[in-house]
């Protein structure tokens, strides 16, 4: 079975599709500053899920992912500098709220 295939299994048609494009997205991107712009509302995770960035999907669930970098390139407050990310680590697909 295709990675399609199996994406809508398991999240249908529409999730399916909108995860597809934010795959492909990320994978266009120079860096992750490329992103800000482009819908699915990229942000920052903070308390237990520090250092993660989460992308909408399909409501409630997020692509999760980290910077692909040791160490990760950060800003003087602390926080992941987009500018400088040009490779990710998908870690997984999850309603993080758990609502």
């Amino acid at each position: 079975m295709n990675d399609q295939k199996l994406l809508q299994k398991e999240y249908g048609h529409l999730g399916a599709k909108i995860i597809r494009r934010r795959l492909d997205d990320l994978r266009a991107a120079s860096t992750l500053e490329d992103m800000r712009l482009l819908p699915g509302k990229y942000h920052e995770l903070k308390e237990n899920r520090k250092g993660q960035i989460a992308v909408h999907v399909e409501e409630p669930k997020r692509l999760i992912f980290i910077p692909d970098h040791e160490p990760v390139p950060l800003t003087s407050n602390g926080a992941i500098n987009w500018k400088e990310v040009r490779s990710i680590k998908v870690l997984e697909i999850v309603n993080y709220h758990g609502k």
